[in-house]
């Protein structure tokens, strides 16, 4: 354990998170998410929901201000406006977290496409369907970064 870092973020993941940069994309896939063979490296995170995930990973990383949309969700397939819980419990997560970002829906294999291009997959045992979120990762200021 260490002080001040979330205790889901395992060494693996928070590897991932520190070696990201500005407008690279981290995938929080859900238990049906064909993870592996996407193509980015896959961290696990058994037992863990996609929304504390989520929660785990955006109390340290800021999302992208320089572009129009910073997140996304599956759209869920043949109801393009259906809202998920799962989804909706990422929106509050996003705003509490990082701001007032929205997270943008996509159809089912554009949002393939984006996972395939991402940075890192982290493949949770979320059980409920579309729990898939991408993130894009934003700037770090220096008037966040503290040494004591």
């Amino acid at each position: 354990m260490l002080k001040g870092i979330h205790p889901l973020l395992g060494p693996d993941l928070l590897y991932a998170l520190k070696s990201m940069g500005h407008g690279d994309d981290i995938v929080i896939a859900d238990a049906n998410f064909p993870a592996s063979s996407m193509g980015p490296d896959v961290i696990r995170a058994d037992g863990v929901s996609a929304t504390a995930m989520a929660e785990a990973i955006l109390t340290h990383m800021p999302l992208d201000t320089f572009v129009p949309q910073s997140a996304w969700r599956m759209e869920v397939v043949g109801d393009p406006k259906a809202v998920p819980e799962v989804c909706a419990e990422f929106q509050e997560i996003v705003t509490r977290r990082a701001g007032s970002f929205s997270i943008a829906s996509v159809e089912r294999f554009a949002f393939y496409e984006m996972a395939r291009k991402a940075a890192y997959i982290v493949a949770t045992t979320e059980f409920r369907l579309y729990g898939n979120l991408i993130l894009k990762k934003g700037v770090v200021h220096p008037h966040e970064v503290q040494f004591d």
